[in-house]
Formats: C-alpha cells, sequence, structure tokens
C-alpha cells in the first residue's frame, strides 16, 4: 500500500473520532493492564489513552503507519516500543502479556483465525483481549451492501474487509467473551474477553 493511506489515515478518521469513536477509543483502552501488546497499531491513535499499562509493546506491519506511530510513542505517558511485525506470526514467547488490544484492525489481518490463535498462546491464563472493530451488518440490506463493496473497498484501503464477523472469530478461536457493546447502528462492536487455556 502507498504511502497515501497512511498519510490520509489521520484526517479520514477525524470526524469518527469527533463523534464518539475518540471516546470509545479512551474507555477501552483505559481497561488495559500489565505488559500490553497492540496489534496493529497504525498511527498511534491509541497511544495517548493507556492509564495503567506497565509497558505496551505496538505492533505494526505497515511501515508508513509505523513512522507515522513513532511521534505518538514519544510523547505517550507509559513507555511503548513500536515493533515491525504480523498477528499471525508473533515474536514473543508463551503467556508474555496480560492484555492485548486492537482497535480497527481485524478487517485488515489476512488471516485473523490465525492472529488469534498466535494471541491466546502469547497471552497469560485469564489475561484479557480488548478489541473495537467494524463488522457485517446483521440487517440484511445494509450487510449485502457491505459484502458487494468489500472487493473494492480492500483494494483502496490497505485489504480492509468491510463485512467480517470478528466477534464470531473471537468466540470460535477460544476466547470467553465477557463484554460486547455495538454503535453506529450495529456496524461497530466492543468486544472484550478472557484467555481461559
Amino acid at each position: 500500500m502507498g504511502k497515501w493511506f497512511a498519510t490520509l489515515y489521520d484526517i479520514f478518521m477525524a470526524p469518527f473520532e469527533q463523534i464518539g469513536v475518540e471516546e470509545i477509543r479512551k474507555q477501552l483502552i483505559g481497561k488495559a493492564t500489565g505488559s500490553v501488546l497492540e496489534i496493529g497499531t497504525g498511527t498511534g491513535l491509541n497511544f495517548p489513552y493507556y492509564q495503567h499499562a506497565k509497558k505496551v509493546d505496538a505492533l505494526e506491519p505497515n511501515p508508513n503507519m509505523r513512522n507515522k506511530s513513532y511521534k505518538r510513542a514519544k510523547s505517550a505517558k507509559y513507555p511503548i516500543t513500536v515493533l515491525e511485525g504480523s498477528a499471525e506470526i508473533l515474536s514473543f514467547p508463551d503467556n508474555t502479556f496480560d492484555s492485548i488490544v486492537g482497535t480497527l484492525v481485524f478487517c485488515t489481518i489476512p488471516n485473523p483465525e490465525l492472529a488469534l490463535k498466535e494471541m491466546r498462546r502469547v497471552c497469560k491464563p485469564d489475561g484479557q483481549i480488548l478489541l473495537f472493530e467494524h463488522v457485517r451488518s446483521h440487517h440484511a440490506v445494509l450487510g449485502r451492501v457491505q459484502d458487494r463493496l468489500t472487493p473494492l473497498w480492500k483494494r483502496l484501503c490497505d485489504g480492509c474487509h468491510l463485512n467480517r464477523d470478528t466477534l464470531g472469530l473471537v468466540k470460535r478461536e477460544g476466547w470467553k467473551v465477557t463484554r460486547t457493546q455495538r454503535y453506529f447502528k450495529n456496524i461497530f462492536v466492543v468486544i472484550e474477553a478472557v484467555n481461559k487455556k
């Protein structure tokens, strides 16, 4: 993906942040504790909201997005290390993290099932996963529109699938979901789950 996506990402997200996404991020990221792994850190929009982390390893495969996140990491309240890498192949030992965070990232992961397996591996027993994602709508018409738009949308927006069932994936990969909350006509969902090994 070219530099344009990383260059325009914050501009594109700004109106969404203002109408509620920023507050959702703040509440969700504030629940991350201890040693934290953030997958798909993007431009680092979550970094200001860590309140109880000891340290954060922030993983981002896109070099242009990663370059933007370095600047935000320097001004964060807690130590944040921005790393190159893929969620499907995590270079951390088993049971490393207390919390794993992802916001608006599962839409772009090529193999989300493998990513969730890897996340369970590196998450401590009873550790938590905190996700905020856009998902396929249950509304018949809107869901079909998302299905039809996804092939073009993926090409334009760094592999983003508009129609993923991320909540279903999380459940199928063995995480115990403890809380969900839907937003914006049920297209966005917060997922909190525990790693029961």
